[in-house]
């Protein structure tokens, strides 16, 4: 396939004229990469999948769009991501490829995103839907349709590629800290982590922002999306929930049973949850656990929801083999949430048909006490900037 010319409305897509230095040094890193330089990018619509096509193609790489239909009608990250990934490839003068990937995200997001919710626990859709309908299928789709072995995203996280055959490929933190999304790409497997291309990930938003400027980029002064895509299209997560679960009358109550309050539905809550409990009490409640066989909705002081310890199920070992001994770690429970310090033990891995492709489990020790531990959220554990691995954290353990 020969090369994509640059559009005439990047005025230094050749030369790299006027670059910052982290783009700069972008482009240095991508024109010195070994092997083939082809790749299909996954374009979302927003800037920072923008960029990334932009500066591969600069840098001298043959490049396609790949654009994945998640859901029809009203919704940022679909209907008008589409035509800002479209006018994009326009702009750059590339293929734009358009994948019908509803029917599976439906399955496997959809679905079971809504049974979560129903079952009581608060499910994290975005690393799963990395890996069951991005990623991966991005991969078959572009080596089967285009013959391109590689694709690029816009995700702040890097990958350092595994030198010899017994090596892993590691994830690793992006460089900026306030960006970093490598939490959500922990269940990633080997297989795909060696086929991935993340130039954002060695600079930060500014230099994204100034980098699309300098390029002229239709995309460069897009606002970003602050909502999971589901909320967006729903215009927030309760219309989402209550458009697949009907009311559900119930109690809220202390850990004693006493009834505090009434509710309509537990999949209005998630753990760790102050505000919106239409509850007058001598002291703020938190809920601490949601009970979906009796629709009760438990809640207590602050002082009494914290946890000392939780177990973690499904785990994927990334950066390193699974371990045979307990390690120390720091540990990341929600996206936005600081690493803490923990103790990690491995606990025997689950035999199951269900449990078949993630079957490790451990335990995690903190430190120190910690508030919001919610099940169907992820646990990914990090030494430095290396991810070594993650999981879902399970339901059943009792406050510390």
């Amino acid at each position: 396939m020969p090369a994509t010319t640059p559009s005439p409305a990047i005025p230094h897509a050749v030369t790299g004229i006027g670059a910052t230095s982290a783009g700069a040094a972008v482009l240095e890193r991508l024109r010195a990469w070994p092997g083939e330089r082809r790749v299909a990018v996954g374009l979302s619509g927003g800037v920072d999948s923008s960029l990334t096509a932009a500066l591969l193609l600069e840098a001298g790489w043959q490049v396609e769009g790949l654009t994945l239909w998640l859901m029809s009608g009203k919704g940022s990250c679909c209907a008008e991501g589409l035509v800002d990934a479209a006018g994009l490839c326009e702009q750059l003068g590339i293929a734009h490829h358009v994948v019908d990937s509803r029917e599976r995200f439906r399955t496997q997001i959809v679905d079971l995103l809504v049974q979560g919710y129903a079952d009581g626990i608060t499910p994290l859709p975005c690393s799963r839907c990395n890996r069951e309908v991005k990623f991966g299928p991005m991969l078959a789709w572009a080596r089967d349709e285009l013959g391109v072995e590689r694709i690029a995203t816009g995700h702040y996280a890097r990958v350092r590629p595994a030198t010899a055959p017994a090596e892993r490929h590691q994830l690793l933190r992006g460089l900026d800290s306030h960006k970093d999304q490598s939490y959500f790409l922990y269940d990633l497997p080997q297989a795909v982590l060696g086929r991935l291309v993340f130039p954002l990930g060695e600079i930060t938003k500014a230099d994204t922002r100034a980098e699309a400027s300098r390029l002229g980029l239709r995309t460069a002064t897009k606002p970003e999306s602050q909502d999971l895509c589901l909320a967006d299209h729903h215009g927030s997560m309760r219309a989402f929930l209550d458009a697949y679960l009907p009311p559900q009358a119930g109690e809220i109550v202390l850990a004693n049973g006493t009834v505090v309050g009434h509710h309509d539905g537990i999949h209005h809550f998630t753990i760790g949850q102050r505000r919106g409990l239409g509850v007058a009490w001598k002291e703020p409640l938190h809920v601490v656990a949601l009970d979906s066989t009796r629709h009760r909705v438990v809640v207590a002081p602050r002082s009494e929801a914290a946890r000392s310890h939780c177990v973690v199920g499904a785990v994927n070992w990334v950066s390193v083999a699974p371990p045979e001994a307990p390690l120390e770690v720091a540990v990341q429970v929600r996206y936005r949430s600081a690493p803490v310090a923990a103790l990690l033990t491995p606990l025997p891995p689950v035999e199951s048909d269900h449990a078949a492709e993630r079957p490790h489990r451990c335990r995690l020790e903190f430190h120190e006490t910690q508030f919001s531990i919610t099940p169907g959220q992820a646990a990914v554990f990090y030494a430095g900037e290396v991810l070594l691995g993650g999981g879902l954290i399970q339901a059943g353990d009792e406050p510390a």
